[in-house]
């Protein structure tokens, strides 16, 4: 059973948009708190940004002002918008979501962004 399954990867010039998505299993969207993470070739994977239940919003400060995650809650989806890429933003993208009641968390298979002229 695939639980979280991402979208809108792919490839974009530098200074170019890409939204991902990431559709949730209605079990686990309405107790987790989700995530976007990303992990560059030869990289640790790294937290960009998590959203709560009720929308509150965290973004690293490497990419601020940059991506913005949202969540529509009745469609069991989570975006991350993405402006003004760079190459360094080139890495596979996982949406994550960690339950509020175990901690547990749940992955999705990743999707590839790759941002080159």
């Amino acid at each position: 059973q695939v639980l979280l399954v991402e979208s809108g990867g792919g490839l974009v010039q530098p200074g170019g948009s890409l939204r991902l998505s990431c559709a949730v299993s209605s079990s686990i969207f309405s107790i987790s708190t989700m995530g976007w993470y990303r992990q560059a070739p030869g990289k640790r994977r790294e937290l960009i940004a998590r959203i709560t239940r009720s929308g509150e919003t965290n973004v690293e400060d490497s990419v601020k002002g940059r991506f913005t995650i949202s969540r529509d809650n009745a469609k069991n989806t989570v975006y991350l918008q993405m402006n003004n890429l760079n190459p360094d933003d080139t890495a596979v993208y996982y949406c994550n979501a960690r339950s509020v009641i175990s901690l547990r968390d749940t992955w999705g298979q990743g999707t590839q962004v790759t941002v080159s002229s």
